[in-house]
């Protein structure tokens, strides 16, 4: 993996972005943002889960009166979506907001302006979000369609409207549906501006699918030192995207929060419900923080080698089992013990409680 490229700082509330800080983890709340109670509970949720910005679409002027409300309760800095109307842009801006998205496939540019000069006053980041659905007609025109280069023209052309309006604090995304557009246009821009990136692939899908898209497209540029934040799409429940976004930086050794659950695929040994094992650690430890390797193994024999790596372990077989720590064994379990004695043990070594 290559160092990361250098890019400028810029702040989101009180989260640093780019420069040499970590790779920040965002998501977007699906709830209607007109529903305050919904929105706050869904990014307290998000938080817990291991979300650092959290975005709420403002799609009129009813979703604006509660930002003010939603921003005072969010234990995270908070972005507003904006698409179509710029007025309300500058109202979210009025309302506390830490960030403002912005699309010049949507907002003409020339619309920017009033923008902008909030966003200086009241020391708000902008994103300017590139979105291959919704790129200016000239560029299709152009390039015959949302290529990677389409996309990266209609960011820098942005980028040097706002740099003349002489506001720095922003960061781009040049997000597609089409994962090697979205590496693309990514590798081409990061060659030509040193703003932040954040890296998504955009309608990604369901859970599996966005995890295989966005670990492609994401991970494939994170790997090349090639952005600064990242936000995993999927169709559902935004706090499942955690799951896969911590994944990414943790497989990439980049970041560590909480558990990684080490399971063999099963074979003719395994004598236990080794994936019902499994979809209940990952359930009860979901939300611990502390950096952990836990094994689950469907073979006693073979197991604790397998896994030696692992923090805390069982291997699994008919009716007993064995705790294993770092490779050697610790004791023998009967196999409905399998659950609560790991509990038990993961709650001594990381100091967090986890509900029985």
């Amino acid at each position: 993996m290559r160092k990361r490229k250098a890019t400028r700082t810029v702040h989101v509330g009180d989260v640093q972005v780019g420069g040499d800080n970590p790779v920040v983890v965002q998501s977007m709340t699906s709830t209607d943002t007109r529903d305050v109670a919904a929105t706050c509970e869904q990014i307290r949720r998000l938080a817990e889960a291991g979300c650092e910005i959290a975005r709420v679409a403002v799609p009129d002027r009813k979703a604006v009166s509660a930002l003010s409300e939603i921003r005072r309760q969010s234990p995270l800095p908070v972005i507003a979506d904006i698409h179509f109307d710029d007025r309300l842009a500058l109202l979210a801006i009025e309302q506390g907001m830490d960030g403002i998205r912005i699309n010049p496939g949507n907002i003409p540019r020339e619309k920017f302006k009033d923008i902008v000069w909030a966003a200086k006053e009241h020391d708000v980041c902008i994103r300017l979000g590139i979105n291959g659905g919704s790129l200016e007609k000239d560029l299709l025109a152009k390039y015959d369609g949302p290529t990677a280069s389409a996309l990266v023209e209609s960011a820098l052309r942005s980028v040097d409207y706002l740099e003349d309006q002489g506001f720095t604090n922003m960061k781009v995304s040049l997000k597609s549906s089409d994962v090697p557009t979205m590496i693309d246009a990514c590798r081409e821009f990061s060659k030509k501006s040193d703003y932040p990136l954040h890296l998504g692939v955009t309608e990604a899908g369901t859970l599996l699918q966005s995890a295989i898209k966005s670990s492609l497209g994401i991970g494939m540029l994170i790997a090349e030192g090639i952005g600064d934040t990242i936000r995993v799409s999927v169709t559902g429940d935004p706090v499942q995207e955690m799951t896969v976004a911590w994944g990414i930086l943790r497989a990439l050794k980049l970041r560590e929060r909480g558990p990684e659950i080490i399971s063999c695929p099963t074979c003719g040994r395994c004598e236990i419900d080794l994936l019902a094992l499994v979809e209940e650690a990952e359930r009860k430890l979901a939300h611990l923080k502390t950096p952990l390797k836990v094994a689950l193994m469907g073979c006693v024999v073979n197991g604790p080698g397998e896994a030696a790596e692992a923090d805390i372990g069982i291997a699994g077989g008919k009716g007993t089992g064995m705790l294993f720590m770092k490779g050697k064994t610790v004791r023998k379990i009967q196999e409905t013990e399998f659950i609560p004695v790991l509990l038990a043990e993961i709650e001594k070594l990381t100091g967090e409680t986890i509900d029985p």
